[in-house]
């Protein structure tokens, strides 16, 4: 019966039917595609993964990737300790202070938006010129993580920006109702209810953190070691494997490096939603 349903529904209507084949086709695409990267990462780096990649210091003979995956733990730390209260707060004044409509805050979304599609290489160059040269930070953890943190910073914003709109007005008109100011009314109603869509805007930061290498080379350098303090120049986990790649001796390492960074991702986007269910839930 359903199926009768579904046949002279879209008898009726051949246009909704060639949509829906696009819609399923291309969601049917998407995961294939992402599947097909998974296995295929998989296959050419699970076979490689030796225990002298995981020594603590780096050398020629094992290639070892733990000074990489510190690094990249330092880096996505240090990037969100710096973006995340900035992007939230800019958010929350577009949203909850700002006048709605005004001209100021039509610019700062522009601007976000603009920012958001700036390819990694000119926020390199930038991070290179200011950081690198003008400040005499040289190639460090604090040079790159400043520019990825500067990287970072319109995505969180808007989608701070966008979860913060979600939450229904009935919220704050509830709170005001019943006498509660309007710092209360933000920091104690309205961001506990967009928590789950910050974290989102947080993930996807984190990911494009750890998967950043253009902008890493011209700040943070490409010295494989651990890196002793903030102004130490750091190798992450995508420049390394960039770098094995480049020299074209260590193809099997850098598939294996792949194959870490993908779990490494993995374990971060699961730890992240499982803090932010736990914050629902309260």
């Amino acid at each position: 019966m359903d199926m009768r349903r579904f046949i002279e529904t879209y008898k009726k209507r051949p246009g909704s039917l060639a949509v829906l084949f696009l819609v399923i086709l291309s969601a049917v695409l998407t995961v294939g595609v992402l599947f097909a990267l998974i296995i295929y990462i998989l296959i050419n780096g699970v076979a490689n993964l030796t225990p002298e990649l995981f020594a603590w210091e780096f050398n020629t003979d094992n290639m070892s990737m733990m000074p990489a995956i510190v690094s990249t733990i330092y880096m996505v730390i240090l990037s969100l300790v710096m973006a995340v209260p900035i992007g939230v707060l800019s958010a929350v004044y577009l949203v909850e202070y700002a006048k709605r409509g005004s001209k100021l805050v039509k610019v700062m979304r522009t601007t976000t938006e603009t920012l958001q599609g700036i390819p990694s290489i000119v926020y390199g160059l930038f991070g290179y010129i200011l950081f690198v040269i003008t400040l005499g930070w040289s190639y460090s953890l604090i040079a790159g993580a400043v520019t990825l943190a500067i990287m970072i910073l319109p995505l969180i914003i808007r989608t701070t920006e966008e979860a913060l709109m979600s939450v229904p007005d009935s919220y704050r008109e509830g709170s005001f109702g019943l006498g509660a100011g309007k710092l209360y009314t933000v920091f104690k109603l309205i961001l506990p209810s967009a928590v789950p869509g910050i974290l989102a805007g947080v993930i996807l930061a984190i990911g494009r953190i750890v998967g950043e290498s253009a902008a890493l080379i011209f700040t943070a350098g490409t010295v494989a070691q651990v890196p002793g303090s903030i102004f130490d120049s750091a190798r992450t986990l995508s420049v390394h494997m960039y770098a094995l790649l480049s020299e074209g001796l260590y193809t099997d390492e850098a598939y294996a490096t792949a194959v870490v960074l993908l779990i490494l991702v993995i374990m971060i986007n699961a730890l992240s939603g499982m803090i932010a269910k736990k914050l629902v839930t309260r």
